[in-house]
C-alpha cells in the first residue's frame, strides 16, 4: 500500500504522460458533511479498450517491459474500496481515461492525502507541454490552478524554470493553506 494518496496520483499522472495526454484534470474534493473524499484524474490521452481497462485492474498485468507486475492502479482500487468507498476507470481507445476513487473521509484505514503541492509541482516538471488543472475543494471552498493560464502570463518564460517552480509551489501552498486552514 502507498502511504499517501498523492502517491497514487503521481502514479495515475504518470500514465498520463505515457500517454500522450495535452491536458490533465485532477480534482480533489474533501467533503466533511458526506464524508467523502474524491480523487478524479482524466486525461486526453491515447486511451485504452474495454479489454485494457479490464487487465489494468488486475494486478498481475502491466504493459511495462521492466516489471512484471503493475500495482499501481489495483493497488488505488483497493484503498478506496477498503475505506467504504469504490473506485471506477472509464476508457476510450482515442479520447482519454478518467478515474475515480472515493473513500470514507473519515475511515480509519485511510491514508493521508499527502503533500499535494510537491505531487503537482511533480507532474508540471515531468511534463512541462501537457496542460494541468489541479482543482481541489474542501467543503464549499475550491482552489484551483490552470497551467495553461499561468504559461500565458509567463509569456515564454518556461514553466519548469526554478523560480515559476519555487512561486507555483508557494501559490499552491497558500491556496490549499486557505481553503483548508492548514495543507
Amino acid at each position: 500500500m502507498m502511504r499517501e494518496l498523492s502517491l497514487h496520483i503521481l502514479d495515475i499522472a504518470q500514465n498520463s504522460i505515457k500517454a500522450e495526454a495535452e491536458c490533465l484534470r485532477i480534482a480533489v474534493i474533501e467533503n466533511l458533511e458526506t464524508d467523502r473524499l474524491t480523487i478524479k484524474i482524466k486525461d486526453d490521452g491515447t486511451g485504452m479498450d474495454s479489454e485494457t481497462v479490464r487487465r489494468v485492474i488486475d494486478p498481475f498485468y502491466t504493459t511495462r517491459t521492466t516489471r512484471k507486475v503493475g500495482l499501481g492502479i489495483p493497488l488505488f482500487k483497493l484503498s478506496a474500496e477498503q475505506c467504504s468507498g469504490y473506485f471506477e476507470i472509464k476508457s476510450q481507445l482515442g479520447s482519454g481515461t478518467e478515474i475515480t476513487a472515493v473513500f470514507q473521509h473519515s475511515h480509519i484505514d485511510r491514508v493521508p492525502l499527502g503533500d499535494m503541492p510537491e505531487t503537482i509541482i511533480t507532474i508540471i516538471n515531468a511534463c512541462e507541454h501537457m496542460d494541468l488543472v489541479y482543482t481541489h475543494t474542501y467543503n464549499n471552498e475550491t482552489f484551483t490552478l490552470n497551467t495553461k493560464e499561468i504559461k500565458k502570463l509567463l509569456d515564454g518564460v518556461p514553466i519548469n524554470n526554478l523560480d515559476v517552480i519555487k512561486w507555483l509551489r508557494e501559490y499552491i501552498s497558500e491556496g490549499l493553506t486557505e481553503i483548508i486552514g492548514v495543507h
